[in-house]
């Protein structure tokens, strides 16, 4: 019996914090569409509304090694709920903003709380594998990543509608806030850390477990500057370099993130049959030789389904490197993801920027290389990935056992 009572809390508690994954992904998403409403109402130039857009950056790099910091001292629950109650109705600030300087802050305020909020829910996900011994990060991500894509589609059919900025967005905190509230009362409380190993055997020194968050970090790196690069890029390189018309070249990022949608979801039980290393490391080639397709075809319907590879390659390597940060002796699960979450995010801002940079005194299609390249290097840095816990077992959708249905 109470195995069973056990299994379903745990049950419970895998859908509040897939509930918590999702609706991340659905309220930041909501924004993006919106952009171009919110530039023409505030009169902003290009170069003012990348200023803006900023704002998220300066927000969420500092929030997450706080977070951080925060998840070792009282625990990932308590850090996601308020993380979570803040970031629901941060959304409405974007569009409530009447100047430059009010955007600047609004996004600066959001990035801090979807910073904090991207910690704690891993955070919370690696403490949840520990406790069961099911591997359900990537899934997780997964869900992140169906979040994303049903933001978008709301916020792209609001502008089709007509519906104002204001409006959406304060509807969607309205919403969001009741919705953040029911999924973050039902999280589980965290399990007590593993106590750590003696100091001079297994990696228990400090400066070890340090050491082996760098390649970490960088295969981190890697993986979300492809995603980024794919996210600002993908759309205007088949518009821009290939001639697509508008609903073809739409197509481009839709497959990308479809892809790693399907990806995410499947990647537990990929890595649960041949191991993290080998499937960082052949989704990456798989990366590398889909980019490297779609740059060199010239056809926009090869380069649509060249991205789907891109994605489908390198779609569960970032939850895994977040899962095998928390396995690194030596250094405390929240800090260690925070380490990795900081990098990535990063370079997920960043990545765009510099595409735009090297397009300006190239072309884009010879900028665009650097996707190929990093892919490469990610399956290079693949054997950075601790080995899985003995005993975690493949995951069943949202239960724990079948007593907690």
């Amino acid at each position: 019996m109470r195995g069973a009572k056990a299994g379903g809390a745990n049950g419970r508690g895998a859908a509040a914090l897939y509930a918590v994954f999702f609706l991340n992904g659905i309220v930041l998403a909501s924004w993006a569409p919106r952009i171009p409403q919110v530039k023409e109402q505030l009169g902003l130039s290009d170069g003012l509304l990348g200023t803006a857009l900023l704002g998220v950056a300066l927000g969420s790099v500092p929030a997450m090694p706080a977070a951080g910091l925060l998840v070792n001292r009282f625990g990932s629950r308590p850090v996601a709920r308020c993380a979570a109650l803040v970031y629901a109705p941060a959304i409405a600030l974007p569009g409530l903003a009447g100047s430059l300087t009010e955007l600047l802050l609004g996004l600066a305020v959001l990035g801090a709380s979807v910073g904090a909020l991207d910690v704690a829910m891993n955070a919370h996900a690696v403490d949840l594998e520990r406790r069961t011994g099911r591997a359900r990060l990537s899934s997780f991500h997964g869900l992140f990543s169906a979040g994303a894509l049903a933001g978008a589609l709301l916020g792209t059919a609001a502008a089709a509608g007509g519906v104002g900025v204001r409006t959406q967005f304060t509807v969607s905190a309205v919403v969001g806030v009741a919705a953040a509230g029911l999924a973050v009362a039902a999280l589980h409380p965290a399990a007590p850390p593993p106590p750590p190993p003696p100091r001079g055997r297994g990696g228990g020194h400090r400066g070890g477990g340090a050491g082996r968050l760098l390649p970490l970090s960088a295969l981190g790196l890697c993986v979300l500057l492809v995603e980024g690069v794919m996210t600002d890029w993908s759309s205007v390189y088949l518009a821009d370099s290939l001639g697509a018309g508008p609903g073809p070249a739409g197509a481009g990022y839709a497959a990308f993130a479809l892809a790693m949608t399907a990806g995410r979801l499947g990647g537990d039980r990929a890595a649960g049959r041949f191991g993290p290393v080998h499937v960082v490391r052949w989704g990456a080639l798989s990366s590398t030789a889909g980019a490297l397709v779609a740059l060199l075809s010239g056809h926009p319907a090869v380069s649509v389904a060249a991205f789907c590879v891109v994605g489908l390659g390198i779609s569960a390597s970032f939850p895994l490197v977040v899962g095998g940060a928390s396995r690194i002796p030596g250094a405390p699960a929240g800090t260690a993801v925070a380490t990795v979450s900081t990098t990535g995010y990063f370079a997920f801002l960043a990545g765009p920027p510099l595409i735009g940079f090297l397009a300006s005194h190239s072309s884009l299609r010879t900028a665009l290389f650097l996707v190929p390249a990093l892919a490469l290097a990610a399956a290079a840095l693949a054997a950075a990935l601790p080995a899985p816990e003995p005993g975690k077992k493949i995951p069943l959708p949202l239960e724990e056992t079948p007593s907690g249905r």
